[in-house]
């Protein structure tokens, strides 16, 4: 009978084992189901970011063009005034014998390209006796300087340098002094 007892309680621990098992395993089942879910949504919610993203991307480099076109487009509309003005003037080249006509005209249109180019953040870079600046001129060569004082300047300019917003945009070539 104690056999019988022990066989009995066994069985009622073996059952109790079972069922905690199986309530663990259901308990376990549910947490890996809401897992999938959870992964689910986190897959959902990347693939939506990563549209997104590609349809600012997208839109973003279709602005600038828009942009890069609209600043073309204001650059060229700024100069239409000065090709009249060389229109007007290589008509009255034409019919002029007068070369004070043909400077007038000239300075004319160079003075209203300067303004303009000057108005959209252009300089010049003064260069003509200031000290050589490797960071504004370019030296094309050196040349004996006719006095003291000019050794390391800039004795003459070959090509006129331009800065854009603070920012040189062609180096000025220079002679300078030695």
């Amino acid at each position: 009978m104690a056999e019988k007892k022990k066989k009995n309680t066994e069985e009622v621990i073996d059952s109790k084992k079972l069922a905690a098992l199986e309530a663990r395993l259901e308990g376990l089942n549910e947490e890996l189901s809401e897992a999938k879910g959870a992964a689910d949504n986190a897959k959902a919610d990347y693939l939506r970011l990563m549209a997104e993203f590609d349809t600012f991307r997208r839109r973003t480099a279709e602005e600038k063009l828009a942009l890069v076109g609209s600043a073309s487009a204001d650059t060229i509309k700024g100069l239409l005034p000065i090709l009249d003005d060389c229109e007007i003037a290589l008509g009255a080249l034409e019919k002029s014998t007068d070369s004070e006509a043909a400077k007038e005209g000239t300075r004319m249109i160079f003075d209203k390209l300067n303004a303009y180019l000057k108005g959209k953040g252009l300089e010049r870079i003064e260069a003509k006796g200031k000290d050589f600046d490797t960071e504004l001129h370019e030296a094309v060569t050196t040349f004996p300087a006719p006095t003291e004082e000019l050794k390391g300047k800039v004795i003459d300019v070959v090509q006129t340098g331009y800065t854009l917003a603070g920012k040189v945009l062609r180096y000025a070539k220079v002679v300078v002094g030695a």
